[in-house]
C-alpha cells in the first residue's frame, strides 16, 4: 500500500447524496504518478517511493543530473516530484504507475497544499484586529497600537502580532471525506475546502497511514 499521490486542485462545486443533501466538494486531479526512485529500509533506513506527477507540463531543458536521475525509470523529467511512504513488502519498481483508484469512496484523506499568497498585510487583515474608531479625526483606524513598554522589558517580545507577509504557507487539512473517485478522468472529489488556488499542487495522503499494519 502506498501512502498517497500528487495532485492538482481544479476547483470547487457541489454534488448531491442519495438523500438529496447538498455536499460542497473540491475537485482534485490526482495522478497518474510514476515511480522515479524506490527507497528500501536496508539501503535508506525506511521504505518509500519518489513519485513524479505525469499530468504536469514537461521540463523543457533538464540538466544532466536530472536526466540521469530519470534515466533508470525510463521516464521524461517531471517538474513535480514528491516522496511517499510505502508499506513494507510491497513490490514496486522504477517506472510503475499509480492512479487515483488507490483511494476509495467513503474513506478519509489528508490534503497538503500551499495557501493563497496575500502579500504584505496589516494587523487588521492578518490577525483580525478591530482597529480604532472609523470616525473623522480619529487618526487611529487600522494601526496595531502599542507593541511594548518603555522601561520594561525595553524591547518588543518575540511573536508580537504585527503586519507582514500573509499567506503562501504549507497547510494540511485532515479527515476530508472522499465523495467520489473517477478513475477514467483521474478525478477525486473530497468534501470541503482544500488550501491553495485553482491549479495549485496538492499532496493527497491516506489518513492514518502510519498506523496501518501490514
Amino acid at each position: 500500500m502506498i501512502e498517497g499521490l500528487i495532485g492538482q486542485k481544479i476547483g470547487m462545486t457541489q454534488v448531491y447524496d442519495k438523500e438529496g443533501n447538498v455536499i460542497p466538494v473540491t475537485i482534485l486531479k490526482v495522478g497518474p504518478c510514476a515511480v522515479i526512485q524506490k527507497k528500501t529500509k536496508d539501503k535508506d533506513g525506511y521504505d518509500a517511493v519518489q513519485l513524479g506527477f505525469l499530468e504536469d507540463k514537461p521540463v523543457k531543458r533538464p540538466n544532466r543530473p536530472t536526466k540521469g536521475h530519470f534515466r533508470k525509470s525510463g521516464l521524461s523529467p517531471c517538474r513535480i516530484i514528491r516522496e511517499f511512504r510505502l508499506s513494507p513488502g510491497l513490490e514496486v519498481k522504477e517506472g510503475d504507475r499509480f492512479f487515483v483508484d488507490i483511494f476509495k469512496e467513503g474513506e478519509k484523506v489528508r490534503v497538503t497544499g500551499t495557501t493563497k499568497g496575500k502579500g504584505f498585510q496589516g494587523v487588521v487583515k492578518r490577525w483580525g484586529f478591530h482597529g480604532g474608531p472609523a470616525s473623522h479625526g480619529s487618526m487611529f483606524h487600522r494601526r496595531p497600537g502599542s507593541i511594548g513598554a518603555s522601561s520594561f522589558p525595553s524591547h518588543v517580545w518575540k511573536g508580537m502580532r504585527m503586519g507582514g507577509h500573509m499567506g503562501q504557507d504549507k497547510l494540511t487539512i485532515r479527515n476530508l471525506l472522499v465523495v467520489k473517485v473517477d478513475r477514467e478522468n483521474n478525478l477525486l472529489l473530497v468534501k470541503g475546502a482544500v488550501p491553495g488556488p485553482r491549479g495549485g499542487y496538492v499532496l493527497v495522503r491516506k489518513n492514518g497511514f502510519a498506523r496501518i499494519k501490514t
